[in-house]
């Protein structure tokens, strides 16, 4: 059973970009704590941390086929190297795009760490004709869904984040546990080697 939430629009739509969402945290966050600019450079160092030459050895390639991650925090961050690896070394994707999908496989893995029990969880990268398809998988089969946003708190926008700034997302369900999937249409010169 597939359950897939329409895309937002056309490719020649204006799309939310990161850039938009880094400003709509920063609207959100605390000043107290740090200043914009100090913000803004730690949402970037935190993107664009060096991928470890050894993640792919390590986990596998998720391009190939699917990769298991344990169901830790630091998955993210594997998730994130494993992706930006795939995405500009392999399939040759743009900066911007590569940055929206590294953001949304983060938040996707965060969540099933975060709210299914799972002791691991599968990555899989795929490349479709005009699109990237990425899937998470994990062995829970309840449906993540969007809840009512409370515009002071930090937590709960990863999956309206997807909703924005995927064209199309949903959850197949599986003999064991589900599939959540987003995925991203580019030019064709972007998403073909």
């Amino acid at each position: 059973m597939t359950r897939m939430v329409p895309g937002r629009g056309t490719v020649t739509e204006q799309a939310l970009t990161l850039t938009h969402l880094v400003q709509h945290l920063e609207d959100i966050a605390d000043t107290a704590e740090t200043s914009r600019s100090e913000r803004r450079e730690q949402l970037v160092a935190w993107m664009a941390a060096a991928v470890e030459p050894d993640v792919m050895d390590h986990f596998g390639n998720p391009a190939h086929k699917e990769v298991l991650l344990p169901a830790q925090r630091e998955s993210a961050r594997a998730a994130r190297q494993l992706t930006r690896l795939v995405l500009m070394e392999q399939w040759h994707v743009g900066d911007d795009a590569t940055d929206d999908v590294v953001f949304l496989v983060s938040e996707l893995v965060a969540n099933a760490v975060r709210h299914t029990g799972a002791r691991v969880i599968g990555l899989r990268l795929r490349r479709l004709p005009g699109c990237i398809r990425i899937e998470v998988r994990d062995p829970s089969r309840a449906l993540p869904c969007l809840l009512q946003q409370d515009e002071t708190g930090v937590g709960g926008r990863g999956l309206h984040m997807v909703d924005r700034l995927a064209d199309r997302w949903g959850v197949d369900l599986l003999p064991r546990g589900k599939a959540v999937w987003f995925e991203i249409r580019f030019p064709p010169a972007q998403a073909q080697t």
